[in-house]
């Protein structure tokens, strides 16, 4: 009698629910093979468009993963489970590990949109959140920089893309500013003479843009000179050093007294 009200009740049973579940068994199969098929079509998307290396794991993961989750989702659907706990636990979680990972998100979607944006890119020099350095490693939640005294400086990407940045690489050549002062005694045509032959004996200084050398002010205790010239920006640092040398002793040998001599 048991094995009879069992045949029956499993009878029911698949006359009910059979379909569904046979509908969802097939529903799954076929899920799976178009994840796998759009796995396929994403790595030649990525390529095609060449998105950056650091990207396309993270992208690629997130795809799928997202996709298996939906496709479990609309499985069980299919079967009649209730989803109403399901969903409920899920969100509770979000919110949690939102609250819990807001930095470390802030982070990754600085990084994503540096990668995408292209703001700087490796081996550019750039100047944020008071860092002077190259650019040698740009990560999903962080940016590395190696400075000019050689110390390596790593930037959260979050604080790095809402902050200003400087890209003195980008434009391929750099202004080099600079002002000295001297007494009103000092001969303008002669200072300015001296401070372009300097100019000439450097290699590292371009010929174009032109240079520029003036007067830019006249203080009470002497005249302000300035000099522009444009260099590489890898040979900033010691093209300005070279120059400010050679003036110096151009101005001296010419008999040109400087400040507090």
């Amino acid at each position: 009698m048991e094995l009879k009200e069992f045949y029956n009740a499993f009878h029911v049973w698949l006359i009910h629910r059979g379909p569904n579940y046979a509908a969802g068994i097939i529903a799954f199969f076929v899920g799976l093979w178009f994840i796998r098929f759009l796995k396929g079509r994403l790595h030649t998307r990525m390529d095609r468009n060449a998105v950056h290396s650091s990207l396309r794991p993270f992208f690629l993961s997130l795809t799928i993963t997202a996709l298996y989750v939906l496709l479990i989702i609309f499985v069980m659907n299919i079967i009649g489970f209730e989803l109403t706990v399901f969903t409920t636990i899920i969100g509770a979680f979000s919110v949690a590990a939102g609250l819990a990972l807001s930095g470390t998100f802030q982070n990754f979607a600085g990084g994503v949109l540096i990668l995408l944006l292209k703001p700087f890119e490796i081996d550019d020099s750039i100047v944020a959140q008071g860092q002077d350095g190259r650019v040698t490693s740009i990560q999903i939640f962080y940016t590395v920089l190696i400075t000019a005294d050689n110390k390596t400086v790593i930037i959260p990407n979050g604080k790095l893309f809402n902050e200003v940045i400087v890209n003195v690489t980008r434009e391929g050549r750099r202004r080099l500013d600079f002002e000295i002062k001297l007494g009103y005694a000092a001969p303008v045509p002669q200072v300015k003479q001296i401070i372009n032959d300097a100019i000439k004996a450097i290699p590292a200084i371009l010929h174009e843009p032109a240079t520029r050398v003036g007067v830019v002010g006249l203080e009470i205790d002497g005249v302000k000179f300035t000099i522009n010239v444009w260099v590489e920006p890898a040979n900033f640092l010691s093209t300005k050093i070279e120059l400010q040398e050679r003036i110096v002793i151009g101005l001296a040998e010419a008999g040109v007294k400087l400040p507090g001599v």
